[in-house]
């Protein structure tokens, strides 16, 4: 039997709480901050609070974990008994949150294993899960380090959103690729691509751009075992009627998770998000 590996991940991959409970994941959370207040995502701040904010248009920015906060986690975990800790976290393209990791890992009590796993919301959670299922069968931070880099290789996330405003003010994508989805009634459909968020195609109205996002996830999906994840945000009917298609459509489907994203992501991609992950085993 192997020493104790902790498994972390932070507050954007939106596991279910019984599910970090279940695998015994520690999350650290990111910051939004709402005007002047800087508030805890998951916490101290809800989706729907959020989006409220945004149609409101007012002023919301996120922030990374500070190194002081992964810090505390660390020996938080070492003093609970981990030997060891794999540090699992959304993409370095999109937050500094990997970077706090690492800097805070420099100077932790027990040896930890930093992943930029280049994933975000259940992408990210699916690497989560699969590194603590190593870790609580008894594998080193190597295997279980192993098993989510695994997992993300296989791993991908579509997205459409009722316009690129939110993406372009947050620097999450450029103002050139803001012009994919400028037109009149265009709506485009983005993909989670080395890290980065990136166009992939755009549609006519709303309901093709459902459509096609379908579509899009049962061709990547086939006939082999895989996980699937819808978000939304401040959309629940979109969300529940393209996972109820999924679950008629895919053959290989063992499990289906479907979530309204936290506020971090969702002060970037603005009400009326619809996205889904999809995650071979």
């Amino acid at each position: 039997m192997s020493r104790h590996v902790a498994t972390l991940t932070d507050s954007t991959a939106y596991l279910p709480q019984a599910a970090l409970e279940a695998h015994r994941i520690g999350t650290v959370p990111l910051t939004v901050v709402l005007g002047d207040e800087a508030l805890e995502e998951g916490t101290e701040i809800s989706a729907r609070s959020l989006a409220e904010a945004l149609r409101k248009r007012r002023s919301v920015t996120t922030s990374r974990p500070s190194p002081e906060t992964f810090a505390a986690a660390y020996r938080a975990a070492a003093e609970a008994g981990a030997e060891a800790i794999v540090s699992l976290h959304l993409s370095a393209e999109i937050s500094g949150t990997y970077d706090a990791a690492l800097l805070a890992a420099r100077d932790a009590p027990v040896p930890v294993h930093v992943v930029d796993t280049g994933m975000v919301a259940m992408a990210l959670g699916f690497c989560a899960l699969a590194a603590a299922d190593v870790a609580g069968a008894g594998g080193t931070a190597e295997e279980a380090v192993a098993a989510a880099v695994k997992r993300a290789e296989g791993t991908s996330a579509y997205f459409c959103v009722d316009n690129l405003d939110y993406l372009r003010r947050g620097g999450r994508i450029g103002a050139a690729q803001a012009l994919f989805g400028s037109a009149l009634a265009v709506k485009p459909l983005l993909e989670l691509a080395g890290g980065r968020i990136a166009p992939l195609e755009k549609v006519r109205t709303s309901s093709r751009a459902i459509a096609r996002l379908e579509e899009i996830v049962v061709e990547r999906a086939g006939e082999a075992p895989v996980d699937i994840a819808v978000h939304h945000l401040a959309a629940p009917e979109r969300a529940d009627q393209l996972a109820e298609r999924l679950r008629g459509r895919v053959s290989g489907l063992a499990a289906l998770h479907v979530s309204e994203v936290g506020a971090v992501i969702g002060a970037h991609t603005g009400p009326g998000l619809l996205g889904a992950v999809v995650s071979l085993h």
